[in-house]
C-alpha cells in the first residue's frame, strides 16, 4: 500500500511483494511467482483484456470525436454547472446499471467528467472520487437488478436473483449517492474559497492537440452510449427473451482436441466478455462515424486509436497485477489464522455482520470488491446461509447485504481499479486519495445502516 501510494507501478511491486509474502511459505518465492501468481495474472488478462482494448478505443473516438464534450454540455445545460457533481454521478451511475462494465464505463466517463468538471470549474483532483462513486458503488451492487457481477456472484451461493431485497438495495443507493454528492460538493466549494479551480492539466497523451471547433448534435452523440447498452442487453439476453440473441453453446468444442489450460469451462462463461466486446467494436463505428469531421481535421482516426490501445495494456496489467497479489496472499498457508478467526465472528455476532466485517476484510486484502466477494463467500457462504435461516433472515437480504458490504474499503492504495482510474484521470494517488480515502471511510458504514433499516423496519 505504502509503495502504491507513493507512485510506484503495481505492476513492479505486485511481484516483489508477493514474493516477500511467500519467502516464510512452503511454496518457495520463484514457483510462487511463476506458477500462482502469473497464472492467476494471465487468467484475468485472457478474461478482460478485451473489454479494456475496445472500451479504451471506443472512449479515445468518443472524447475526440467530440461526442462526450457534446453530451457533457448538454447535462450543464439541463442540471446547471452548480449540479456537475450530480451529474457525473448520475451519468456513470446510469452506464454501469445499464450493464456495461465498470472499466468501460470509467473510460468513457473521464472525458465526459473532466469536461463537466472544467465548465464548472471545480478541481479536477476531485473527479476520481466522483468517478468511483458513480462507478463503484450504488449502480454495481445496491440499485435491484444491476447486472454487474458483484449482484451476481452472491446469487450462485444463495439461490437468490439480482433482485434480491430491492428495498434495502435502495435505501443504500441512496446513502452512496448522498455521501458521493455531499462530500465532493462541500469539498469543491473549500477548494475554490481558497482560489484552486480546475487547475490546468495536460489532457489526452502526446497526441492532443487544441480541438477544433466542430459542433456535434448531443443526440447524436449520445447514440454510441445507447448502442452500447442495447447490443450488450440484446447479445447477453439477460432475461431470456426468446427473440434475443443465443449464442451457440458448441462454440468452443472445436477448441477441446487442441488442450488449451485456460480454456473456459462453457459458452455461459464467456458470452458476457462476447457480447460487450461486439458492442463496442460496432459503438466505435458509430462513434467514428459521427465524429468523422472533427477527425479529419485533426490527426484522423490512427492516432487516437493506437494511445488508446497502447494505454489498454497498462490498465489490464494494473489491475490484473493487484488480483494476482490478492489471490497470492489468500492461497498462502499462513492466512488460515485469518480464516479461522473470521469463522469465530460468524459464530459469535450472527450472519449479517460476520458477512460485512469478512466482505471488506477480503476485499481491503485483495484490492477487489469482487475479488474480495468470492473469497468470503467461499469461506463463510454456506455457514451465513444456514445461520440466516435458523435465524429467519431471508437470503435475498443477506444477499443484499454481503453484495454492498464488497464495496465498503475497496478503494485500498493498491486497488487494481484505482489505480487504473486514476491512470486514466492522468492523476496520482498524492493528487486524489485524500478524498478517495474520506469517501471509503463513509461508505464502510453504509452496510452497517441497512442492516439497521432492516432491523427497525424488517423492510426488505
Amino acid at each position: 500500500m505504502y509503495f502504491a501510494y507513493r507512485g510506484w507501478s503495481i505492476i513492479l511491486i505486485a511481484p516483489i511483494f508477493a514474493g516477500v509474502a511467500a519467502l516464510a511459505s512452503i511454496f518457495g518465492v520463484l514457483p510462487t511467482y511463476s506458477e500462482l501468481y502469473m497464472t492467476r495474472m494471465a487468467e484475468y488478462t485472457k478474461s478482460y483484456y478485451p473489454i479494456f482494448l475496445f472500451g479504451a478505443v471506443f472512449a479515445r473516438l468518443m472524447e475526440k470525436g467530440g461526442l462526450a464534450s457534446s453530451v457533457a454540455a448538454k447535462i450543464v445545460e439541463v442540471l446547471g454547472e452548480k449540479r456537475a457533481v450530480l451529474a457525473v454521478l448520475l451519468g456513470c451511475g446510469a452506464l454501469t446499471y445499464g450493464g456495461l462494465s465498470v472499466f468501460v464505463v470509467a473510460f468513457v466517463m473521464y472525458p465526459f467528467g473532466a469536461v463537466v468538471f472544467r465548465k464548472a470549474d471545480i478541481p479536477k483532483r476531485l473527479l476520481p472520487a466522483t468517478l468511483w462513486v458513480g462507478i463503484f458503488s450504488f449502480a454495481m451492487v445496491a440499485l435491484p437488478g444491476t447486472p454487474q457481477i458483484q449482484n451476481i456472484i452472491p446469487s450462485s451461493y444463495f439461490s437468490t436473483s439480482t433482485w434480491s431485497a430491492p428495498i434495502i438495495g435502495l435505501f443504500a443507493s441512496f446513502l452512496f449517492l448522498l455521501i458521493g454528492w455531499g462530500w465532493v460538493t462541500r469539498r469543491a466549494k473549500i477548494l475554490k474559497a481558497r482560489g484552486e479551480g480546475y487547475g490546468r492539466h495536460f489532457e489526452g497523451g502526446p497526441h492532443h492537440k487544441p480541438s477544433p471547433k466542430i459542433h456535434i448534435p448531443w443526440y447524436w452523440a449520445l447514440l454510441p452510449l445507447v448502442m452500447v447498452i442495447v447490443i450488450n442487453i440484446i447479445l447477453s439476453n439477460p432475461f431470456k427473451w426468446e427473440w434475443g440473441f443465443h449464442w451457440d453453446p458448441e462454440a468452443l468444442s472445436a477448441f477441446l482436441p487442441l488442450k488449451l489450460s485456460l480454456l473456459a469451462a462453457n459458452v455461459g462463461k464467456v458470452s458476457a466478455i462476447w457480447s460487450i466486446t461486439v458492442a463496442l467494436i460496432l459503438s466505435s463505428f458509430a462513434a467514428a462515424f459521427i465524429g468523422r469531421k472533427r477527425f479529419m481535421v485533426m490527426d484522423g482516426f490512427l492516432a487516437p486509436i493506437n494511445y488508446a490501445a497502447i494505454s489498454s495494456a497498462t490498465a489490464v496489467l494494473n489491475v490484473a497485477s493487484g488480483y494476482a497479489f490478492g489471490c497470492v496472499i489468500t492461497s498462502l498457508p499462513g492466512f488460515v489464522p485469518v480464516t479461522q478467526a473470521l469463522i469465530g465472528i460468524a459464530d459469535s455476532f450472527g450472519p449479517l455482520l460476520s458477512a460485512v466485517i469478512t466482505t471488506n476484510i477480503m476485499a481491503g486484502i485483495t484490492g477487489s470488491a469482487s475479488g474480495g466477494l468470492t473469497i468470503a463467500l467461499s469461506m463463510l457462504g454456506d455457514q451465513w446461509g444456514a445461520m440466516a435461516q435458523a435465524a429467519g433472515i431471508p437470503l435475498e437480504v443477506l444477499h443484499r447485504i454481503v453484495a454492498i458490504a464488497s464495496v465498503g474499503i475497496d478503494p485500498v492504495p493498491h486497488c487494481g481499479a484505482l489505480v487504473t482510474l486514476l491512470a486514466i484521470c492522468g492523476l496520482t494517488h498524492h493528487d486524489s486519495y485524500f478524498d478517495i480515502a474520506v469517501i471509503m471511510g463513509l461508505k464502510f458504514f453504509v452496510p452497517f445502516l441497512c442492516i439497521l433499516f432492516y432491523m427497525v423496519t424488517g423492510l426488505a
